[in-house]
């Protein structure tokens, strides 16, 4: 009994028995569950005393001591008040009045104390989950033998289900059913049907698969589990907003500058730096990797055997990466020719690396090596302004490869950015994305496109195919809140109890000028001793952008309108035979990829052979203008500058 023991901290640990099964029991923990099962129902009553009695042998203090919650179900009585002020001769109406103030009062204080009740709840539910996760990493785990355990998905947000999910999950049957049209969420899912980190497909001693149901979640693990996990490696302290600005933002015309561009290519156009956000092209292109767990998950399905669960992580992610486009009104830097960008986050166990490949046509190329996957991308967009709208058509594919072989190829789908002159500025995404893979499954996802009436945009609505075209799942949901699944070809009324969680997004941080994510604002830090490492055609080095990210918009303006003289010379470089550092094609006009070798030129810290491309250079050179200049002096005060979006989407 002590290897088992050990295992488990009975003091943040929950017991139930099971209701289908007398011999059977079920320990909660905020990691994992275990599936437990006795010889005789007196046996298991005694494993649960023994269970019990072991908290008493070891003295801890709960995480609720001295913070017992506050009764959320207050009332109070107006008797008293309205009867002494009868008795002073007050008008009935007037008490009437005096007492409709008073329980206004009292609401808008119950309701405050019961938002204070719920983020307190979820305060120690995540100090339980990683004083559980400290304690049995130390662990020495359960011996070979007739207990099994499986590691579940768990987040900051939720806690173990009860042992009434369990036993009903048990029970659930898959039904198989015809097609369904594309649904509404919000009418199935005005709250998560499944919270994010439940408690899902706990085997058995038995041998027999489960359904695909319980198969599809067993060994889940989510992006906090894995950070837990990676304690091996340095923590780095990531910053949790942007630098306080130093001068006062300007307000400038965003008519008086496009109104001469219409129907033209907008990246020809040069605009000022207020019309930025402090992060490059580059950077933005790693923006998309936030959600990485979730290839991380597709991967170790992909080991179990389970390729339908491979995909379906693989279409989350896709659609994952447009969640942080939700206010995002600026545009990103346009990197200069041989501009790079290097991202290494141990505790997500991704290292990215991309660069600035061509100019004529703007392409940037990108790579990544995550926990069994590799992904790769280069990366080209075209731009038309309508008037009211700007449109944005990605070119390129999207490259997945797992260590197993298997491959996904994708392309993204046409953003629009509406309301640019009158109206509230919202971005939308619209077409159908098909996920080719080489395996046993493909996607197609088909993202709606809003109309003015639609009072629940941003749907995505698509299908798993297997090898002979048969749809084996439905996937629906929002491109900027989360991802459902059935299994089948989801036709019918969808039952919501039906339904599995395979992807949320996080809660965006405190509204800023930018509407950064919390994982944007890390992109362009520089940790404690990285500026040393990195070469100099890093983007984190580049002086507009810096000065804007710090608020300095004079600097950053004149900086941004100095280095645009230089990127002008950029396509007499191409024509002289310039090659990217890192990157070359695959053949005539095929895309780029990665050459390898950038990692270990950063170790040895060798950059001889990067230029200092945000240096002074020689203004001799042909200084053609490859667009339209426009001087920030004449551009007279009217709307603010956030009203252009020109994203770089993949």
């Amino acid at each position: 009994m002590l290897p088992f023991l050990y295992s488990v901290n009975s003091q943040i640990s929950s017991f139930r028995e099971s209701k289908s099964d007398d011999r059977k029991f079920y320990i909660f923990t905020a990691t994992k569950t275990l599936h437990l099962r006795t010889n005789s129902k007196s046996e298991r009553a005694a494993w649960l005393q023994a269970l019990v009695s072991t908290r008493s042998l070891f003295p801890h203090r709960s995480l609720n001591d001295n913070l017992s919650l506050v009764p959320t179900d207050l009332s109070v009585s107006t008797e008293g008040l309205k009867k002494r002020l009868l008795e002073e001769g007050t008008g009935e109406g007037v008490v009437q009045d005096c007492e409709r103030i008073m329980l206004s009062e009292f609401s808008q204080l119950h309701g405050q104390l019961k938002v204070l009740c719920e983020e307190r709840s979820n305060l120690l539910d995540t100090l339980r989950q990683f004083e559980a996760a400290n304690y049995e990493a130390e662990a020495s785990g359960i011996h070979d033998g007739e207990y099994q355990l499986t590691k579940h998905e768990f987040s900051k947000c939720s806690t173990t289900e009860s042992s009434d999910d369990i036993e009903k999950q048990e029970h659930e049957e898959v039904s198989d059913e015809d097609e369904m049209p594309f649904h509404d969420t919000q009418e199935y899912f005005t709250e998560p049907i499944i919270s994010c980190g439940s408690m899902k497909g706990v085997v058995t001693n038995s041998n027999k698969q489960s359904d695909t149901q319980s198969q599809s979640n067993k060994g889940e693990e989510t992006q906090t589990e894995k950070e837990v996990q990676d304690y091996k490696y340095p923590h780095v302290e990531r910053r949790k907003e942007l630098p306080t600005p130093v001068e006062k933002e300007k307000g400038v015309s965003l008519w008086s500058m496009i109104k001469d561009n219409v129907g033209k290519d907008l990246t020809r156009v040069c605009l000022p730096v207020y019309f930025n956000e402090p992060i490059s092209s580059l950077q933005k292109c790693c923006e998309d990797l936030e959600y990485s767990y979730l290839l991380d998950r597709a991967y170790e399905y992909g080991k179990m055997g389970n390729s339908l669960q491979r995909v379906l992580n693989v279409a989350a992610f896709a659609v994952s990466g447009y969640a942080s486009s939700v206010g995002r009104h600026c545009k990103p830097f346009n990197p200069l020719l041989g501009e790079t960008y290097e991202a290494d986050y141990p505790d997500k166990g991704i290292r990215f690396f991309s660069e600035k490949v061509s100019h004529h046509p703007t392409l940037i190329a990108c790579h990544c090596e995550g926990r069994g996957w590799k992904f790769w991308a280069d990366s080209n967009i075209r731009t038309k302004f309508w008037g009211r709208s700007i449109q944005l058509d990605p070119v390129g594919v999207l490259s997945l490869q797992f260590d197993d072989g298997e491959i996904f190829q994708w392309s993204k789908v046409t953003t629009s950015i509406y309301n640019l002159i009158l109206g509230k500025v919202y971005c939308d995404h619209h077409g159908t994305m098909h996920i080719r893979g080489n395996c046993q499954h493909s996607c197609k996802l088909k993202f709606k496109e809003q109309s003015i009436l639609d009072r629940n945009p941003h749907q995505v609505h698509g299908f798993v195919e297997d090898v002979m075209g048969q749809k084996v799942a439905t996937l629906f949901g929002k491109w900027d809140e989360s991802m459902h699944y059935v299994n089948g070809d989801g036709s019918g009324k969808l039952n919501p109890s039906d339904a599995s969680l395979l992807w949320k997004s996080s809660k965006p941080p405190d509204v800023t000028r930018y509407n950064l994510t919390s994982f944007a604002m890390t992109l362009n830090e520089l940790t404690p001793g990285l500026q040393e490492k990195l070469p100099p055609t890093d983007s984190r080095l580049r002086p507009d952008q810096r000065h804007l990210e710090n608020g300095e918009y004079e600097k950053a303006n004149a900086e941004k309108q100095r280095l645009e003289k230089r990127q002008r010379m950029s396509r007499k470089l191409q024509e002289t035979g310039w090659k990217p550092r890192w990157f070359e094609r695959e053949g005539e006009g095929g895309p780029f990829r990665y050459v390898g070798g950038y990692w270990e030129t950063r170790k040895q810290g060798k950059w001889d052979e990067c230029p200092d491309i945000f240096g002074e250079f020689n203004e001799g050179l042909d200084d053609q203008t490859e667009g339209t200049i426009i001087g920030v002096n004449s551009i007279p005060n009217k709307l603010n500058l956030s009203l252009i979006y020109l994203r770089i989407w993949w």
